[in-house]
C-alpha cells in the first residue's frame, strides 16, 4: 500500500479589515454615539466619529474653502459650518412648508436655498450652535432631515410633474410610501434633535437595515417610460411603473419593472470604480412593490463590500457576482421566483418648465433656477419673488431633478399676475432660455464641498454661455442637449449620463465626457482627461460643427458622439494621443 501523501496546507488570505465607519456604526448605539454630548459642548466643529454619524441625521460638516488657506497662514481656525439636507420624497412641498424653509435660510443658514439633483433642499452655512435648532425647525414644518444622507435609503425620487392622472398620482403615492417605510427604527434622531425622552423597552431592532445599516448610500428612483424626469437608471434601484388602459381607456397599473445596479460615482485613477446604469432584473405586480424593494436592500446589505467604501455600492455586487447570481439570490430574499422584466417603451424626459395644464383645471409653472440656488442677487431677486408668489397665491412648490422649481395648483385667473410678479423681480422665464441652458446642471462644488477638485456651480454660467455661443453658430442651441458639471468624480450632477459631462480633475481643469443621451439610456465615455476651463470651447467647436453637418435628423449629440467614436472625435479636436 503506497504511503499516503499528507495534504498540503495552503495559506488562506486573511479577511479584509472592515472600514472604520463600519466599526463606528456597530458601536454607535443606534447612530447616537456622542452626538448629543458634542452638540452641547460648544465649539465650532465635531469629532470624526460625530462627522460620520451626522450624515445619517441629514448633515455634513464643511468649511469655507475660499478662506481656509489665508486663515491657516494666520494660524487661525477654518470657518467650519454645516450643510443640512431635507428629506422630501418627489420634491413635494406644501406652500406652508416652503415658507417655513424659506425663513430658515435667514434664521440659520447663508440666506440661500439649494435645490439638489435628487429633488431635495439643502441649507449651507449653518453654525454648530444652530445645528440642533435648525433641524428642529425643519421638523416643525412636518418635514425631516433623517436619512437625507448616510448609509441608508436616501431621498426618494420620482416625477415632479403635478399631472392629475393615474400614472403620476401612483408614482407620488409610491414615493411617499417607500420614504416612510424605509426609515430606520432607531429613535436616536428624535432624542438628539427633538428632545424626545427614551422609553424603556422600545424595540429599535433594525429588521431591514441591520445593526450596521447599509455598506454605502442607497438611491431609489421611480418613473414611467414616458416621464423619466427622475433619471431613474442612475439609481441603485430603478422602479419603472407600467400601465395599460382598461376598456374605458383609463390607465391601470399592471406592475413594475425593477432594475438594479445604477450609480454614477467613481474615483479618478481607480479603474475598478466606474459609473453604471441600472440593469432590468425582474417584474413584480402592483401589490408587491415594498416586498421587492426590501429584498433588493437586503441583498445589498448582506453582500455589499464593507471593507472598501469606494467599491461598496450595489453596482459592484451586480458586476462582481453577475446578473444570474443576483437574480437567483434576489429570488431567495423575495421568497419566490421572480418574473423577468417586461418589454417597455423607450424612456423619455419631458419638458417641465413654463406653463402646463395639470388636468384638473389648474396649472403649474416651471421656473428655471440656475444651479438650483434660490437666492437674491442684483440681477434677479428669485428668492423674494418665489416667497411672494407662494404667500399670495398659496401655490405648492415641487423641486425637480433638474434643480428647478414647479409652482403647482395655480388658478387660471392668477397666471398673468404671477408672470408679472416674477418679471418684476427679474426672474428669467423658461421661454427666454435656450434648451441647452435649461438642461444644464451643476453641483455646489467650491467653496463648501470638501470633495471638490475645482469649480462647478460658480462656473456654470460662463461655461453655458461659451458653449451656447458655439451651438448658435449652427442653430443647435434648442436641440435637446444636456450638460452636467461636477467639481469631482462623484457624479452628483449625473455627469456621466448626459450628452456632455464636465468632471473636475484638478483646479481649473475638467475631464470631458460625451456619448450619453438626453433621456438617460446610456453612459458617456471620457474623451479628454484634463482640459483647462479656458480651452473647453476650443474642444467643443469642431464637435458641434461635425454634429451639425453629419448628425442624423433624430440623433442626439451624445448619440452622434457614440456613433462616430472616440478616435474620430479626437481627430476632430486635433488630439492624436490616446488621452489628450
Amino acid at each position: 500500500m503506497p504511503d499516503q501523501i499528507a495534504p498540503v496546507s495552503l495559506p488562506t488570505a486573511a479577511p479584509k479589515k472592515l472600514t472604520g465607519v463600519e466599526t463606528l456604526k456597530q458601536t454607535s448605539h443606534g447612530l447616537r454615539g456622542r452626538l448629543a454630548e458634542e452638540l452641547a459642548e460648544g465649539g465650532i466643529q465635531v469629532s470624526e466619529d460625530a462627522y460620520n454619524l451626522l450624515k445619517f441625521h441629514g448633515s455634513y460638516e464643511q468649511f469655507d474653502r475660499d478662506t481656509a488657506t489665508a486663515l491657516k497662514q494666520q494660524k487661525l481656525e477654518k470657518e467650519y459650518q454645516f450643510m443640512v439636507r431635507v428629506r422630501m420624497p418627489g420634491g413635494m412641498l406644501t406652500a406652508a412648508q416652503y415658507l417655513g424653509l424659506d425663513r430658515l435660510a435667514d434664521d440659520y443658514a447663508n440666506g440661500t436655498i439649494r435645490i439638489t439633483t435628487r429633488q431635495g433642499i439643502q441649507f449651507h452655512g449653518i453654525l454648530k450652535g444652530d445645528l440642533k435648532p435648525s433641524i428642529a425647525a425643519i421638523n416643525h414644518t412636518l418635514l425631516t432631515t433623517l436619512c437625507a444622507c448616510g448609509d441608508v435609503v436616501r431621498n426618494l425620487m420620482t416625477t415632479s410633474a403635478p399631472r392629475n392622472d393615474a400614472r403620476h398620482q401612483r408614482l407620488r403615492d409610491d414615493a411617499r410610501m417607500l420614504s416612510a417605510e424605509l426609515l430606520p427604527r432607531s429613535r436616536s434622531y428624535y432624542e438628539i434633535f427633538l428632545d424626545e425622552q427614551p422609553v424603556a423597552g422600545t424595540d429599535e431592532t433594525e429588521t431591514l437595515y441591520g445593526a450596521t445599516y447599509l455598506p454605502r448610500k442607497f438611491k431609489i428612483g421611480l418613473a414611467t417610460p414616458d416621464d423619466n424626469s427622475a433619471d431613474v437608471l442612475a439609481n441603485d434601484l430603478a422602479i419603472i411603473a407600467l400601465f395599460e388602459p382598461d376598456a374605458q381607456g383609463v390607465d391601470q397599473l399592471i406592475g413594475y419593472n425593477i432594475a438594479v445596479g445604477g450609480g454614477l460615482g467613481m474615483t479618478h485613477n481607480r479603474a475598478d470604480t466606474y459609473p453604471r446604469l441600472a440593469t432590468p432584473i425582474c417584474f413584480v405586480g402592483p401589490d408587491r412593490l415594498l416586498a421587492i424593494v426590501e429584498a433588493v436592500i437586503r441583498l445589498q446589505r448582506d453582500n455589499g463590500d464593507r471593507t472598501d467604501r469606494r467599491r461598496a455600492r450595489l453596482k459592484y455586487v451586480v458586476d462582481d457576482r453577475g446578473l444570474a447570481w443576483v437574480k437567483q439570490t434576489l429570488d431567495g430574499y423575495y421568497g419566490e421566483v421572480l418574473e423577468p422584466a417586461r418589454d417597455m417603451p423607450r424612456l423619455h424626459i419631458p419638458e417641465l418648465l413654463g406653463w402646463h395644464e395639470q388636468g384638473d383645471g389648474r396649472w403649474w409653472l416651471g421656473v428655471p433656477v440656475p444651479s438650483g440656488r434660490i437666492q437674491d442677487t442684483e440681477a434677479m431677486r428669485l428668492r423674494t419673488a418665489l416667497r411672494q408668489v407662494v404667500e399670495r397665491f398659496g401655490v405648492d412648490p415641487i423641486m425637480t431633478a433638474q434643480q428647478d422649481i414647479l409652482l403647482s395648483n395655480i388658478q387660471d385667473a392668477d397666471r398673468a399676475a404671477i408672470d408679472a410678479m416674477l418679471a418684476e423681480h427679474g426672474v428669467v422665464p423658461a421661454s427666454d432660455l435656450s434648451t441647452f441652458s435649461r438642461f444644464a446642471l451643476a453641483c455646489p462644488a467650491l467653496p463648501t464641498c470638501g470633495l471638490a477638485l475645482t469649480e462647478a456651480e460658480r462656473v456654470r454660467e460662463p461655461i453655458v454661455a461659451s458653449l451656447e455661443a458655439l451651438l448658435r453658430r449652427h442653430d443647435l442651441q434648442d436641440r435637446r442637449i444636456s450638460l452636467r458639471i461636477t467639481g469631482c468624480p462623484n457624479g452628483c450632477a449625473r455627469s456621466y449620463s448626459g450628452d456632455i459631462g464636465l468632471v473636475g480633475r484638478v483646479p481649473g481643469h475638467y475631464a470631458i465626457y460625451v456619448g450619453g443621451d438626453f433621456d438617460g439610456h446610456s453612459l458617456s465615455f471620457r474623451l479628454h482627461e484634463r482640459v483647462p476651463e479656458a480651452r473647453l470651447g476650443e474642444k467643443f467647436a469642431p464637435l458641434f460643427e461635425a454634429y451639425a453637418g453629419q448628425g442624423l435628423p433624430s440623433e442626439g449629440f451624445g448619440e452622434f458622439c457614440t456613433r462616430v467614436g472616440r478616435d474620430a472625435l479626437l481627430a476632430l479636436t486635433g488630439d492624436a494621443a490616446p488621452d489628450a
